[in-house]
């Protein structure tokens, strides 16, 4: 095995743009709102595009290889994660995500908690993260009234900041952000208001699952300095680990037999050096490192975003005994 790339999958959105173009060369035309990066979803599947599986389907992969490629202890009938690059020019709905209980008696599929990290943060940038003095009742008054913007938590983002946004937390990308979102693998999205863009909304099924507890908050995260980089945790659930890696000079890792990890780049440029080879990486690039590639080294000057499906026991022991010292 080797650290494994895909082709980008690019989807027009109304509320898309070009930005993309900052770090992309290969951008089709249109409106780009996303590109799916590592992807293994019915609507959308990515495609091997290095090394000896170039060409290969995501899901071949998967079905001639699990162990190898996603880890003993991932299940091989559905990928659990989505990585996506977002680029909003125009805001998106308001919108929330159900729970896996809800989503799968619902839609046949797992709900959706995700995680945004701010990768470009243009002028008037901003994110919605929850609602602010509101209930369900106030929430639907102001829904009928137009009114709704008064109890949106709408702040104004930073480059490199991360929000997390769990499954019920009403929310919204506005416009002037690129985001690297890691998500469950879902793509069920219920839309409560639209600005009067004319697309379904799915108001009944948003207000089953919003949870009106929930505070978007950005994600302060726990740093570590080590070696050559310093590395941050910034969020830690049963559905992924998000780690970021701010690399001066090299890291060395080891991949996990038991599980994938993802590592997108945001800032930068690199290379993973490992046994059989070398792979080169840049801002945009996602790579799949398979769980058997064993030891690696990164080299070069980058951030990085690493995302996995963790044993939560276990990274809240190393978190634990960084923290001790």
């Amino acid at each position: 095995m080797y650290p494994i790339k895909f082709e980008n999958l690019y989807y027009d959105k109304i509320w898309g743009g070009r930005d993309l173009e900052l770090f992309r060369t290969n951008l089709p035309e249109g409106n780009i709102g996303e590109s799916w990066d590592i992807a293994c979803h019915p609507n959308g599947t990515g495609k091997i595009s290095n090394g000896k599986f170039k060409g290969m389907s995501f899901n071949e992969l998967i079905e001639s290889y699990k162990d190898e490629v996603l880890g003993k202890e991932i299940d091989e009938k559905r990928f659990p994660l989505l990585i996506k690059i977002i680029n909003a020019n125009d805001k998106l709905s308001v919108q929330v995500h159900p729970n896996d209980e809800y989503g799968f008696r619902m839609e046949n599929e797992p709900g959706k908690t995700e995680i945004w990290y701010v990768v470009e943060a243009l002028e008037g940038a901003n994110l919605v993260v929850g609602t602010k003095d509101c209930t369900r009742e106030k929430f639907i008054e102001a829904l009928d009234k137009g009114e709704l913007d008064k109890y949106l938590n709408k702040v104004p983002v930073k480059k490199g900041e991360v929000y997390f946004v769990k499954s019920g937390l009403v929310h919204a990308i506005g416009e002037g952000v690129i985001i690297a979102e890691i998500q469950q693998n879902s793509d069920t999205t219920y839309r409560v208001y639209d600005y009067n863009r004319g697309r379904d909304l799915h108001v009944d099924k948003a207000l089953d699952v919003i949870d009106f507890s929930l505070k978007g908050e950005k994600s302060l995260g726990i740093k570590v300095e080590k070696v050559g980089y310093t590395k941050t945790y910034y969020a830690l659930c049963e559905h992924f680990s998000l780690e970021e890696y701010n690399i001066e000079e090299k890291l060395e890792e080891t991949s996990d037999k038991e599980r994938f990890f993802v590592l997108t780049c945001v800032e930068g440029e690199g290379k993973i050096l490992y046994k059989d080879g070398i792979e080169e990486i840049e801002k945009g690039d996602s790579v799949l490192i398979p769980a058997n590639l064993g030891r690696y080294t990164i080299l070069g000057r980058l951030k990085l975003l690493k995302s996995y499906v963790p044993n939560v026991a276990k990274v809240e022991k190393e978190i634990l005994e960084e923290i001790k010292k």
